[in-house]
């Protein structure tokens, strides 16, 4: 889906995203994958230049949802720790606590947000549990995850 990055078209977004994992059976995706796609918006509102263009991507692949937002700026974000009382800079901490995996990768000319979600019937929480170090797994290249079909709203698998 493509839109401007704007706040009056985020939760058009959500609301978009949560219909659709509804609609393939992934009830237990829809808060998780809400916050993550509101929090990579909100990021491209931000701080995108010169345009807030933007475009939404879901893919199901197996047993895995990726959830991945393609800006025109070509300026990696970074992950950076906030303090405490910081209102603001902890979108892509807020990503990696509720993912399994997640990264950022150079696109033509902009980058690729992205992150990963279990497409499980038990919540992402549970799923995280069961991993030895509990810590989502930055990637920098999404074909470092092995190879992906690319649709757009597809389930696949």
């Amino acid at each position: 889906m493509e839109l401007q990055a704007v706040p009056a078209r985020i939760g058009h977004v959500r609301r978009i995203v949560s219909a659709q994992l509804r609609y393939w059976r992934l009830d237990a995706l829809i808060d998780p994958a809400a916050l993550g796609v509101t929090e990579l918006l909100a990021n491209v509102h931000r701080h995108a230049r010169p345009s807030k263009q933007c475009t939404v991507e879901l893919r199901v692949l197996l047993d895995q949802l990726t959830v991945s937002v393609h800006d025109e700026d070509p300026r990696l974000p970074r992950l950076r720790a906030a303090g405490t009382w910081e209102t603001c800079g902890r979108g892509l901490a807020l990503i990696a606590a509720l993912s399994e995996s997640w990264g950022v990768r150079p696109d033509g000319s902009g980058k690729v947000v992205w992150f990963t979600l279990p497409a499980l019937t038990t919540a992402p929480g549970e799923a995280r549990a069961g991993r030895a170090d509990g810590e989502p797994l930055p990637l920098t290249d999404a074909a470092a995850a092995g190879p992906q079909l690319r649709l757009r709203g597809t389930k696949v698998g």
